[in-house]
């Protein structure tokens, strides 16, 4: 999993829409296409382990082994479940394409199938693998579908940051991601979206936090990221991602992104 693309997925390209012009805020957007345009290098090889936990704090744990790419300015990823035996080959592959009038591809092979199941726009708002990321999580987002709003300047664990609220601008776009707006912290040093608040369609509200990051290579990457399912003050599902082992610019075969090697595995 490219960590960069669940950061810009949970807050949000490019142009400014003459007719949203009042509804934009040029500074918000300026700071937002930098969090776009920060590097998060070239390729990106890790170990991720998935962590549910349920309301009664049940959990279950998954290992994964994620792979992404650069292709140009689009972007490649394929994730890949190692364990436990229920989800044991299955993986995942995304399309993350720059360009806006393009939408992102994604299929899920299931191995008690033997199919490749290509997911529809339909479904993109609906839970990745039973935990609290949205198959919209695991895609970059469009700027241009977004009006941004800078709220205020805060701190966030003693970092200077800026609030920023992104308001899809069409009803197309509320549908296929599930959320009525985001409110992203969004790091000034770095300019990382430490945390970010996604309210959903159907009023409950997901909180995102990266718990721990660490530089490579001059390159921001996250450790642990935490995405919480809350329905007012109560959780109803938690989700812990943790990342290590992490190998950043390395070669990676092109093959490697194909449905092939979706069925295929490791």
């Amino acid at each position: 999993m490219n960590t960069k693309k669940i950061l810009i997925g949970l807050t949000l390209g490019l142009s400014l829409v003459t007719t949203h012009a009042l509804a934009d805020d040029t500074k918000a957007r300026a700071i937002m296409e930098k969090v776009d345009a920060r590097d998060d290098g070239k390729s990106l090889e890790q170990d991720m382990t998935m962590v549910l936990i349920d309301k009664n704090n049940k959990k279950r744990t998954r290992n994964l082994h994620t792979y992404s790419k650069d292709f140009g300015v689009d972007t490649h990823q394929i994730m890949f479940f190692k364990s436990p035996a229920d989800v044991k080959n299955t993986s995942f592959l995304t399309y993350d394409y720059d360009s806006a009038s393009k939408d992102d591809d994604q299929w899920l092979y299931l191995p008690a199938l033997k199919k490749v199941k290509r997911i529809p726009s339909s479904d993109k708002s609906s839970s990745f693998m039973g935990s609290d990321f949205s198959y919209f999580d695991m895609t970059d987002r469009d700027l241009e579908d977004f009006d941004f709003k800078l709220l205020k300047e805060t701190k966030v664990r003693g970092h200077d940051a800026w609030m920023i609220e992104a308001t899809p601008r069409t009803k197309k776009v509320r549908k296929e991601s599930g959320y009525t707006k985001t409110i992203a912290i969004v790091r000034k040093d770095n300019y990382v979206v430490t945390r970010a608040i996604n309210f959903m369609r159907n009023g409950k509200k997901k909180y995102m936090d990266i718990k721990k990051m660490h530089q490579q290579a001059g390159i921001w990457l996250a450790d642990t990221i935490t995405m919480t399912t809350k329905k007012g003050q109560r959780m109803v599902h938690k989700t812990i991602l943790n990342f290590k082992n992490i190998k950043l610019n390395k070669s990676i075969p092109d093959n490697m992104f194909t449905t092939r090697r979706l069925e295929k595995g490791l």
